[in-house]
């Protein structure tokens, strides 16, 4: 039985990391990046943790174990992880004024993807988050076809494509207030 609940032990966030490593771009064939997504941040278990207790992470489990995940990242790591300054600069000119969150990164375990995870974890997230942020942005590169088609299924729209060191990406904000 999958549970959602915010990361509360320091194994949680060893878990997220391994899961992390299996689905870096650079470790996937071409196949699999266009069929199953992937992600391109790799957090070191210093920022996560620094991350999780500002606003602890959403997880997916079955059982003890994490078979997914969505990072918290609060406007304050801004400047903690250098690939996401541009979109932190972008997310300021979209939403001014608008107390945004950001999301760090979503993933899920390959033995569990098509079961409702992605969203049983975004609807998740903003039942815990909604009630001090009214909307979350994100950006998803361009190439990963299948997460910006999940994004959207979610509710999120995207807002602008921006190009950041020669790498496309969907500018993406999911606007609570708006959404039911």
């Amino acid at each position: 039985m999958i549970t959602y609940e915010r990361v509360s032990k320091v194994e949680e966030l060893a878990q997220i990391l391994v899961l992390q490593k299996k689905n870096m771009a650079e470790g996937l064939s071409k196949e699999e990046l266009l069929k199953e997504g992937f992600i391109t941040v790799d957090h070191s278990y210093d920022i996560l943790k620094k991350m999780n207790d500002a606003c602890p992470h959403i997880i997916a489990k079955d059982g003890d174990l994490v078979v997914g995940y969505a990072l918290v990242m609060l406007r304050s790591f801004r400047n903690d992880i250098a690939v996401l300054k541009p979109m932190f600069a972008a997310a300021d000119a979209l939403l001014p004024g608008r107390n945004y969150l950001a999301m760090g990164q979503i993933c899920i375990d390959k033995n569990y993807r098509k079961m409702g995870l992605f969203k049983g974890m975004y609807q998740y997230y903003r039942k815990e988050l909604q009630a001090d942020f009214e909307c979350l942005f994100t950006e998803v590169a361009t190439a990963n076809k299948r997460s910006i088609g999940a994004h959207k299924s979610v509710g999120f729209a995207t807002l602008k494509t921006q190009v950041t060191d020669g790498t496309s990406w969907e500018l993406m904000n999911w606007d609570w207030e708006q959404t039911a």
